[in-house]
């Protein structure tokens, strides 16, 4: 530290001054905006793959709620006494079997279900008695039908479990739809028949209905959905052709720039297996990634415009003045004793520059007035007076920064700019705070007010990650306590407990008095810290060193020993994860 300090003093002004722009304006606004960037990105990206997701999902519903719409009418159909007897009924002339139709087959195959079912396009069965009539929803097994490829995947004998395909007989299908419809197809053997006669039942499905769910306006790309061996039976997307040849959807040849998002049926009738998967261009999922990002650019503009050109105006007025005053000193020392023109400023510069000139004149007397031998006492007054200087020089850069933060405050007022104006406000009492020693303790008031103005800071910077809580008793506000020693405890909970947190966390300052001890406790819900770490600051109570170069709570427990020696007590709870809680007890005391 002295090395750098060393260092430092062989830099120009100008130089230290462009130094402290870029480490404390340039570099920390471009890692905020940077951090402000990657966040918000990652949390648009994840809401737009959730918004996919969700949509795929609803997609998934719908179309099983189509499904299970034509099972439910199959299950009907299927268990329907009356209806078995029709079908199995030798009518000698077909106006016996018109009546019959009129009277019930008309109702349940024109009027009853499809209204009802909007998913529903149409309902078939088909039979081999040939003393019914081929319309109306009834038709003949000839061979023309024992040819339509569904009819080949029936299963054989007793067994009555429903298949769902794509029905591709255009003789049997009046439709232009680009994609042949679906159809739920079950062989109707409930009721036991003498003369084995057989029935079939199709069910075809609407493909408006199907098109409607698959055309969500949420997923802006192609979905396809997949049968148990993945093969594609439906899509929106036009180049895929599936009437003609069944098409695996790993032979797809997609885009690199393509996310694929995917959902299944599992444990459902007829569609276990099945799954919907969805092809969307990753151009579509970090669109809105756009708006964050310029965001964060125009953001980085503004803070890094204002205070630049602050800096730039501060800057240039202290070291024209500085320079002139060093100019005028180089005279002395070749003793041309002139007066530095213009008016005198009220801040340290122009302090320094009249303490300047009444030196100057008052030595330029003392020459001309006093014997050669009087000036070799005087010369021990100029020297004091040049230790002044040295120690006003001192005293520039912590005044130069208050004032510049007391400058932008009332900039920001002028502008309305009221909660900025504030939070420059409360760094100005802390910085202000921290210059001023002259009383090594305060009142729990002042620590508090301290406490609540790095808090606002803290929540200015973060917004609703950051949440905290006081709670002090008004009889405990005039008891004395060592000077930012709270503070110090609430700065490590807020950076090194809470900051590392992306969803942030709750910091509680808590004051409380009992049996002649006041008990100061912070706690947080932070990373928390390793048993290592918690035994490390143990040791450090019982170590006797000098300050040094400690910080945090490193030179809160130094400061603590000090004023109390051996009568404070600290207990330090953590575990990382679990946040932090540090308890500290030192004698109550009051300012009398």
């Amino acid at each position: 530290m002295k090395r750098l300090i060393t260092i430092l003093d062989h830099i120009r002004l100008r130089d230290k001054m462009l130094l402290l722009y870029f480490l404390c304006v340039f570099t920390p606004i471009v890692l905020t905006n940077l951090i402000f960037y990657h966040v918000t990105s990652q949390n648009v990206k994840e809401q737009r793959i959730q918004d996919i997701t969700r949509a795929l999902e609803q997609t998934k519903i719908e179309f099983y709620r189509e499904f299970e719409d034509a099972m439910e009418i199959s299950s009907i159909f299927y268990t329907d006494y009356r209806l078995n007897e029709v079908l199995e009924e030798t009518y000698s002339h077909p106006a016996d079997y018109i009546a019959v139709y009129d009277t019930y087959l008309r109702r349940i195959l024109n009027s009853t279900y499809s209204p009802v079912y909007h998913s529903v396009g149409g309902i078939t069965i088909y039979t081999d008695n040939s003393t019914l009539l081929n319309s109306g929803g009834i038709s003949f097994i000839d061979e023309r039908v024992k040819s339509f490829p569904w009819y080949t995947k029936i299963p054989p004998g007793r067994q009555s479990k429903p298949i769902f395909v794509r029905t591709d007989d255009s003789a049997d299908e009046s439709t232009d739809e680009q994609i042949h419809p679906f159809s739920l197809i079950r062989r109707m053997n409930y009721f036991y028949s003498p003369s084995g006669r057989e029935k079939i039942l199709k069910i075809e499905l609407r493909m408006s209905s199907i098109r409607e769910i698959f055309n969500n306006l949420n997923l802006q790309g192609s979905l396809f959905l997949l049968n148990e061996r993945g093969e594609i039976e439906y899509t929106n997307d036009p180049k895929v052709d599936i009437n003609h040849k069944s098409v695996a959807y790993s032979t797809l040849k997609m885009n690199e720039n393509t996310m694929e998002f995917k959902t299944s049926y599992v444990l459902t009738n007829n569609l276990n297996g099945w799954s919907i998967v969805a092809a969307v261009s990753r151009d579509e999922v970090l669109y809105e990634m756009q708006e964050p990002r310029n965001f964060a650019l125009l953001l980085t503009c503004v803070n890094m415009l204002l205070p630049t050109l602050i800096i730039i105006w501060i800057t240039r007025s202290l070291n024209v003045r500085l320079r002139r005053i060093l100019k005028h000193v180089k005279k002395v020392k070749n003793q041309h004793f002139e007066l530095i023109p213009g008016t005198e400023s009220s801040d340290e510069i122009g302090q320094l520059t009249g303490e300047f000139n009444r030196m100057t004149l008052r030595i330029k007397r003392l020459i001309n007035d006093v014997y050669v031998a009087d000036i070799q006492r005087k010369n021990l007054e100029i020297q004091r007076r040049h230790a002044q200087l040295n120690a006003l020089h001192c005293q520039i850069n912590p005044h130069f920064l208050f004032n510049a933060l007391e400058t932008i405050r009332m900039r920001s007022l002028i502008k309305h700019e009221d909660e900025t104006a504030r939070i420059i406000h409360n760094m100005a009492r802390i910085f202000r705070n921290s210059l001023v020693w002259n009383k090594d303790r305060v009142t729990l008031q002042e620590e508090l007010e301290l406490i609540r103005c790095f808090l606002e800071i803290q929540q200015y910077r973060f917004g609703e990650r950051i949440k905290y809580e006081v709670q002090a008793s008004s009889e405990d506000l005039d008891h004395l306590i060592p000077k930012m020693v709270v503070l110090t405890l609430v700065e490590n909970a807020s950076i090194h407990g809470i900051e590392p947190l992306k969803h942030g966390g709750r910091i509680e300052i808590l004051f409380g008095h009992e049996e002649g001890q006041l008990i100061l406790t912070v706690r947080d819900n932070g990373v928390g810290m390793s048993a290592e770490q918690v035994q490390r600051l143990y040791d450090y109570m019982q170590r006797q060193e000098e300050m040094g170069e400690r910080i945090g709570l490193q030179n809160v427990i130094y400061r603590l020993k000090l004023y109390y020696g051996n009568r404070f007590k600290l207990i330090i709870r953590s575990a990382p994860g679990e946040g932090t809680e540090i308890r500290i007890m030192i004698p109550a005391d009051r300012d009398l």
